[in-house]
């Protein structure tokens, strides 16, 4: 919704991270529900009409998504949000439609949606009441999920509204979910706490898809504020749930066509829930080819559930990949700045084996062309540009062999083909990597305690005990704390214990003396080690 702007805490990872081919994460076992095994697709009112919905509004929506084209391009739901019932239930306890509002009751409107071929969406909250005063659903489940399910609803938005009475948002989501299975009929749960509780951990389980940050607003600054908090959440969503970032403002406020272009793209990428926030009555012809694009549509409907990620941060200059389940790399560079700029990959970071060329379609423009390796565009100011890349399949990542206990030897950077190194004995010189030489300052020893040491006393550490991304990796004395374990993983990744974190050579850089950080796990080139 668009009125409380609640930021995640949890979620409010750094903007400049470099995060996300995978993660160690596991997700939950998705709710069993049988919907949202590819992000839901739709409209909802809140964004453009806030409390002015009606019956008049919801049918003429659904006849503009079929006749627009938006239908035959995957939305499906047509969603109320807030204040659609009077402001009190009635006598036998039930929530009311506004008879001004929805002169013919839900229950018509929802028969008028369904002989469209679309579905419809209703709103309540996990209080006593919703966002905007109106009675919520807390400690009313089983009432209301019956209640909507005989008007035939076929999706839930369930905001975090009112009076919780003490209940923490599992319990109070979970009551919900549990009451929408009871009616039998197949209702999309959409959780929308705004990242609270870090609501990614048991989204999975409890709903179809989950809101993790705070309201979005129909501006740049607020989309790619809303971006940053995607960044390290990929591990915990897949087919049946999913991360939502909120609603798309394509088409709204002051978000150019540009800007729109961009938004749909990550959005795409990062497999949201695509349910457009805009007057559909009214778009423009760009808008509607924005939110059209069936190539778009495509990378986030992908049946291999992916999450896309962030693998390259370079200040305005970002790039962001999604395995394909058909062994493709979809692919955004985004250019956060405010001039024109020129963002560039390799096929060898978006995790693609080596081949003599690679076939690259453009998303946008619609056409093909081919690279020997590289992927650069110049791309406009608050832009992006977008393509799928075939070519090499996807790399497995190799195991790094967990080294026993008093072995010793070097340790190589898969992406920079050069081995963790230390310029000095003293405390505080921070690991970098350089060419691979077997000198004693590329030599670490493993210990049963999880140390990597080096000149006999010294050990990998991360600096001050820090747990940030970016948080450097020098020597110091050996101690015995967590800051100086390390844990090697299945995927090559090496991570530290205490901060939870891998590896990581900052920006895919590979050139001696780049300084070593940790950062949150991705599988990327950049994170994984072998033994060399």
């Amino acid at each position: 919704m668009g009125r409380i702007l609640r930021w995640a805490t949890a979620a409010a990872l750094a903007a400049g991270s470099l995060v996300a081919i995978g993660s160690a994460t596991t997700p939950a076992a998705a709710l069993d529900n049988g919907l949202a095994r590819t992000p839901q697709m739709g409209w909802n009112d809140w964004n453009s009409f806030g409390c002015n919905v009606s019956d008049s509004l919801i049918r003429q929506t659904a006849d503009i998504m079929v006749s627009s084209g938006m239908a035959a391009a995957g939305y499906q739901y047509v969603n109320i949000d807030d204040c659609w019932s009077t402001k009190s239930r009635n006598s036998s306890g039930d929530l009311v439609p506004d008879p001004q509002k929805f002169p013919n009751g839900i229950k018509a409107v929802a028969d008028y949606v369904h002989s469209k071929g679309l579905k419809l969406g209703i709103y309540s909250s996990a209080g006593l009441t919703t966002c905007a005063g109106y009675p919520a659903s807390l400690g009313n489940e089983r009432r209301d999920a019956a209640l909507w399910a005989s008007w035939g609803v076929d999706y839930l938005k369930y905001d975090n509204c009112g009076d919780h009475q003490g209940k923490n948002g599992q319990q109070r989501y979970q009551a919900m979910r549990d009451a929408l299975a009871a009616t039998g009929r197949p209702i999309l749960f959409s959780l929308c706490n705004w990242g609270q509780e870090s609501v990614w951990t048991w989204g999975m389980q409890t709903g179809n898809s989950w809101r993790n940050t705070g309201d979005i607003q129909a501006n740049w600054n607020s989309v790619m504020g809303i971006l940053d908090q995607q960044v390290g959440l990929e591990g915990y969503a897949g087919p049946g749930g999913w991360n939502d970032p909120d609603m798309l403002e394509v088409g709204n406020g002051s978000i150019t066509g540009t800007e729109g272009r961009a938004h749909f793209s990550l959005w795409a990428l990062l497999n949201a829930p695509l349910i457009a926030g805009n007057d559909l009555r009214t778009m423009s012809a760009d808008t509607r080819t924005i939110l059209t694009n069936t190539e778009v549509i495509a990378v986030n409907q992908d049946w291999g559930g992916r999450q896309g990620s962030k693998i390259s941060d370079n200040g305005n200059l970002e790039v962001w990949r999604k395995p394909m389940s058909n062994g493709s790399v979809a692919v955004v560079l985004l250019n956060r700045g405010t001039s024109t700029a020129t963002v560039s990959t390799t096929t060898s970071a978006l995790g693609l084996g080596a081949a003599s060329s690679y076939s690259v379609r453009d998303l946008w423009a619609h056409s093909t062309g081919s690279s020997t390796g590289t992927i650069s565009a110049s791309v406009p100011a608050h832009g992006s540009a977008m393509y799928v890349v075939t070519g090499g399949g996807l790399v497995t990542p190799s195991a790094t062999p967990t080294p026993p206990p008093g072995s010793a030897g070097a340790i190589k950077g898969v992406g920079s083909g050069r081995c963790l190194d230390v310029a000095s004995q003293t405390n505080g010189t921070q690991a970098q990597i350089w060419d691979c030489n077997g000198q004693t300052n590329q030599q670490w020893t493993s210990t049963s305690s999880g140390e990597l040491r080096v000149y006999g006393n010294k050990c990998l550490d991360v600096n001050n005990r820090g747990t940030a991304d970016g948080t450097n990796v020098i020597i110091w004395d050996c101690n015995g704390q967590n800051n100086q374990q390390w844990r090697f993983n299945a995927d090559g990744t090496i991570t530290a214990v205490g901060a939870n974190k891998c590896l990581d050579v900052p920006n895919n850089a590979t050139a001696n003396g780049t300084k070593l950080t940790i950062w949150s796990c991705n599988g990327g080139a950049n994170q994984r080690w072998t033994r060399a």
